[in-house]
């Protein structure tokens, strides 16, 4: 099976980070594969180098668009796709006609326009599916797929080089900063958490504003804005508690990322987090914008190691259920031939 992925995404982000790391996992199952995306960082580049998966780099200009179309069709005539799957939605708007299906990938609530040229459709959530079929897409058309996470085992993250003594609590957020991952509310939650420092991993626009917030709340001493990172093992392995205050959030990957390290989540209730995390079962979760809440979610956990446990127990069994690495490439290996069966059949008449 010959997969070609097109993707037109961030330098870095979450739904990247998905990218990559589902890329990596279907070559471990035996899919071959190309890439078509912007040489916008370096690391995946290197990680797909790596595993030998060919790349093709176009700019993916918003409004020049025959340039990385014409990039496009000549990848695919040089490696003869099967499928094409297109990630996130600027990618979609450059599907091309070919022999090959169309695949669009939501990680989010796209305008099905973004994917007029697509044959099927793939989402992270229950939610993105009824989002896609409720644009008009037929229901044997929208696939679900979870993502994955699987980290090494690696030393933790130290905590000298980040300025934190050993025993203070550590409340890491994984998140792009901006407005929609409600890092403000994490600052403010802080106050009500002593000792506890709040390490920040991400970059974005808002991070003058987030380090006045902190200076002018008290907390900046105990707060660590690391910018990008692509240490998230060492860094969960490090942390006791995973933070995801996120107001607006389709799935989040940090969920599945606190699941597979076992260490102890509290989530706002976005959509995404709100669709798999039980509360006091395989997590925390605490209404959006509930600086309190928060704060009494993150002590409960810190100071009762039974209910610690307990969700991080609850949150290894979803895991394990739903977001393995076996598992998805079982669910996308069973799409990619069901989507191959469907065109020989077409085909066939």
């Amino acid at each position: 099976m010959k997969i070609m992925h097109v993707m037109a995404g961030a330098p870095t982000g979450g739904a990247e980070n998905i990218f990559l790391e589902d890329v990596l996992a279907l070559a471990d199952g035996g899919v071959t594969q190309h890439v078509v995306t912007r040489p916008n960082n370096e690391f995946r580049l290197t990680e797909l180098a790596k595993r030998g998966i060919g790349v093709t780099t176009a700019n993916f200009h918003r409004y020049f668009q025959w340039p990385t179309k014409a990039r496009l069709k000549e990848a695919a005539n040089a490696f003869g796709p099967d499928i094409i799957q297109y990630w996130m939605g600027r990618a979609g708007t450059y599907a091309i006609s070919s022999d090959a299906p169309n695949v669009g990938w939501y990680g989010g609530y796209y305008k099905l326009r973004r994917f007029r040229n697509c044959d099927y459709h793939v989402g992270l959530t229950p939610d993105l599916i009824r989002h896609i079929v409720e644009q008009g897409v037929a229901p044997e058309k929208a696939e679900l797929i979870h993502t994955y996470a699987e980290f090494p085992d690696v030393e933790p993250a130290n905590r000298a080089k980040l300025d934190t003594p050993d025993d203070a609590p550590v409340l890491l957020a994984l998140a792009r900063l901006h407005w929609k991952k409600g890092l403000d509310i994490l600052l403010e939650a802080l106050r009500q958490v002593p000792g506890a420092y709040a390490w920040i991993a991400g970059d974005g626009p808002l991070r003058d504003d987030l380090e006045k917030q902190a200076q002018e709340l008290g907390v900046g001493d105990r707060v660590r804005f690391l910018g990008w990172r692509d240490d998230r093992a060492a860094l969960l392995k490090a942390a006791d508690i995973c933070v995801f205050p996120s107001r607006y959030e389709p799935f989040g990957t940090v969920t599945v990322d606190a699941w597979a390290s076992g260490t102890p989540l509290v989530a706002a209730a976005a959509a995404g987090p709100k669709a798999f995390v039980k509360n006091r079962e395989n997590g925390m979760l605490v209404e959006i914008d509930d600086v309190d809440g928060l704060a009494q979610a993150i002590n409960a956990v810190l100071n009762d190691p039974a209910l610690r446990d307990l969700i991080v127990a609850g949150g290894t069994k979803t895991y394990t259920e739903k977001f393995t690495k076996d598992v998805f490439i079982r669910d996308s290996l069973a799409f990619y031939d069901r989507v191959l069966k469907e065109r020989n059949q077409r085909n066939d008449f």
